[in-house]
């Protein structure tokens, strides 16, 4: 161990003293190290929230969609822009102190569009994840680039990005994606920890509407994509440490599983998986299982905790018998060494799209009396989960927090509606967690699904390529539900009706506060006892990414990044909105 690491591990009690102060700024990703996104300042109540008034705001120039959990330590806001420039601006004036300019390897497509969703802060450096698959490290103090790190580069040193398929061979099925890094790191001993996204496999289909703001996504048998990852990095150097594949090379097949942990049946012909199991060998090699959530790390064990994307190649699942290990997971690892301690497949050999990539939290449940160290996540399912930490073992998940209809079946071609569906539930937005009030609240979902099964001609009238789709239904009522739910028992506690789907994630506040965006450019305020609507602040782009509270010279302020959603149909903008009380 280099003696910086062995020094931060020797120190990291009094480090821990200094992060629990920086707690009344947003030093991490998820606020606290807990990943909570709850924040212990009072001064904004409901007594004086009426009195909230917009403090500072920032333009970057880039107007695109814009996912970013801004990082606040010692006075100054750290904030990656869609594209990867970064910038540092003073927390209590939006005066910009530097800017980062990334440039993007063009020749590399993106995975997932242009947004990122955040940087990791240390005592030397800034590290943010790229579209273009790299990790860098910036000086603290000037933004200047000290460190670059290609993470998605095979053994072989060639880019494996995910292939493509052209109109020629498939028909009206078109398109490509990449290996890229959308999730915000995290920093640990030493150690910045990422992963990749992209690598499950999906194309989209032609749509003979322009203006929709989601189009279809399919599924095509074959040898496309890869394996993802999460791996950790030297934090001086980049120089790589270990690293953990989402896909096993042996035994990904699993158990062949007949259930979900739930216990609902998964329309699996078992035998014939089995007997065609061999025809796969190398399945796992293009196995998907993105890393969307920045991992959530238990220090007192040294175990991280992070979500798995779908299998590869997405819907379609000939080519890939077995339960496909691990995608569709929450996965403990060793911190230090990247060893696997325990995996929880949400959704075994998964073809709906049930990614788990809302981030999970950390927090105590109080079950029979006995305090439980427990993990919660929401899933794309519509069920917020909540697992025994310390052995992956599932305590409960709660009652369904938004409509369900048809899951776990199988696409027909008169088209089959599902909810949730590929959209979740819950998508990537982080949710928060009051532990005082035992309540955790998640940014929901509903929007119905159309899964078809197609059939592609050839042209000479003979039958070709079968294909499946999901594709949003616009022209059905979609709409977002803001969620209380009680983190004893899986209960829900209260719920808000939004007119559009949430999608950005929560912020909850000791003073029994909670703050969602609305993709029609409001961040709305809530009584966290009641789901009584208490504030609104607006904005001239939608809001979708987290917000989060911070406290300079006496002062708290709420911040959120604010350039709406393309794939949503949400307005696009480049704004960094900060609310303070009246002085």
């Amino acid at each position: 161990m280099k003696l910086r690491q062995l020094c931060i591990v020797v120190v990291f009690s009094i480090l821990n003293v200094q992060a629990n102060a920086d707690e009344n700024q947003w030093p991490v990703f998820g606020g606290n190290q807990w990943h909570q996104r709850h924040s212990p300042l009072t001064q904004i109540n409901q007594d004086t929230i009426q009195n909230l008034q917009p403090a500072w705001q920032y333009q970057s120039g880039i107007k695109a969609t814009f996912q970013a959990t801004p990082i606040v330590k010692g006075k100054v806001m750290y904030l990656s822009l869609p594209f990867n420039d970064v910038v540092a601006l003073d927390a209590k004036t939006g005066q910009q102190i530097w800017r980062y300019h990334h440039e993007r390897i063009t020749s590399r497509e993106m995975c997932c569009g242009p947004a990122n969703r955040g940087v990791a802060v240390d005592d030397y450096h800034v590290y943010m994840g790229t579209v273009d698959g790299r990790l860098i490290a910036l000086d603290q103090q000037t933004g200047k680039l000290a460190w670059d790190r290609d993470v998605t580069l095979g053994e072989s040193g060639i880019q494996e990005d995910i292939a493509t398929l052209g109109d020629e061979a498939k028909g009206k099925v078109s398109g490509k994606s990449g290996a890229g890094i959308n999730m915000a790191p995290m920093v640990y001993k030493g150690q910045v920890i990422i992963g990749i996204t992209g690598v499950g496999y999906g194309l989209h289909i032609d749509s003979p509407d322009v203006n929709a703001p989601l189009g279809a996504v399919v599924g095509i048998a074959g040898e496309y994509g890869r394996r993802g990852f999460l791996a950790a990095y030297d934090a001086e150097t980049g120089k790589p440490l270990w690293q953990f594949d989402t896909i096993p090379e042996h035994n990904w097949e699993g158990q062949f599983v007949t259930t979900t942990p739930g216990g609902e049946a998964l329309p699996r012909d078992i035998e014939k998986e089995k007997a065609v199991l061999a025809e796969y060998p190398d399945a796992w090699r293009y196995g998907g299982g993105s890393a969307w959530s920045t991992p959530a790390i238990d220090e007192d064990t040294d175990t991280l905790f992070f979500g798995t994307g779908n299998p590869s190649p997405q819907m379609e699942d000939s080519s890939r018998p077995g339960d496909n290990l691990y995608t569709s997971s929450i996965i403990a690892l060793d911190a230090m060494s990247g060893k696997v301690k325990w995996y929880f497949q949400q959704v075994p050999h998964d073809l709906w799209g049930y990614d788990v990539a809302s981030p999970p939290a950390l927090f105590t449940v109080d079950i029979d009396g006995k305090q439980i160290k427990a993990l919660g996540q929401a899933g794309k399912t519509g069920w917020f989960y909540v697992l025994n930490r310390n052995t992956g073992k599932l305590l409960f998940r709660s009652e369904a927090y938004v409509p369900q209809q048809n899951m776990f079946k199988l696409p027909s071609e008169e088209g089959t509606v599902i909810y949730p569906g590929v959209l979740g539930g819950s998508n990537w937005s982080p949710i928060s967690v009051d532990q005082q009030r035992g309540l955790a609240f998640i940014a929901g979902i509903h929007w119905p699904i159309n899964y078809r099964l197609h059939q592609m001609g050839t042209g000479d009238g003979e039958s070709g390529v079968k294909y499946s789709s999901m594709s949003p239904m616009n022209d059905v009522e979609h709409y977002g539900l803001l969620t209380a739910i009680d983190i004893n028992t899986g209960q829900i506690v209260w719920q808000y009706k939004t007119p559009n789907p949430l999608l950005g994630g929560v912020l909850s506040t000791a003073a029994g506060l909670v703050f969602t965006g609305e993709g029609d450019g409001r961040l709305l305020a809530f009584d966290a006892a009641s789901g009584e609507l208490l504030w609104q602040g607006h904005s001239e782009a939608g809001v979708n990414a987290p917000p989060i509270s911070y406290e300079i010279e006496g002062k708290q302020y709420i911040a959120v990044a604010s350039g709406g959603n393309k794939l949503f149909g949400y307005k696009t903008g480049d704004y960094m909105k900060v609310w303070a009380l009246k002085d």
